[in-house]
């Protein structure tokens, strides 16, 4: 990648992450306490357990991974949970990783960016795992707009008839 790709990336990569966090917490906001717990069945997911997972996500990879900031991670817990949390704890917790995540993206030098990293088990580089966070995290965003929609009944209007954004951010769909 060129300069001038890299820092395309880190932009794209950091509004991303922001773009899939505010459509996460818009739909977590819109459902009950009981809705955000809610599985289809045994081997579904609740968006609750869905925030949990992504927090852990994004704190292992971006800011423990690639930040170096300590993080124990329990990832099993992350779906087992079937206590309910109050759902603006899962909003500020979620955010706040989010946030973090967004400061070590924005200030990665191109040289990080191109030097290997091991993480989960995976032997990577760095702008691989941002990549694989800024994916994973719009798999999961999918599914929690998915949920809403069925367990609401409501369009949450992301987009216009012309695939336009709604709230009109240039960022490509």
């Amino acid at each position: 990648m060129s300069f001038g790709a890299l820092s395309t990336f880190r932009d794209y990569a950091a509004a991303k992450l922001d773009d899939h966090l505010r459509q996460a917490l818009r739909c977590a906001r819109l459902l009950s306490g009981e809705q955000m717990w809610f599985r289809v069945n045994e081997r579904s997911n609740s968006v609750g357990n869905l925030l949990l997972h992504l927090r852990g996500n994004v704190a292992q990879w971006i800011v423990a991974g690639i930040g170096g900031r300590s993080f124990e991670r329990d990832r099993p817990a992350e779906f087992a949970r079937r206590h309910p949390l109050p759902t603006e704890q899962l909003v500020a917790d979620l955010e706040s990783t989010v946030s973090d995540a967004r400061r070590i993206i924005s200030g990665l030098s191109d040289a990080r960016l191109a030097e290997p990293v091991s993480i989960q088990g995976y032997d990577t580089t760095v702008v691989a795992a941002v990549f694989h966070v800024v994916e994973h995290f719009a798999f999961h965003t999918g599914q929690i707009v998915w949920a809403t929609k069925v367990l609401l009944n409501v369009d949450l209007s992301l987009y216009d008839a012309h695939g336009r954004r709604l709230d009109a951010r240039n960022a490509a769909p």
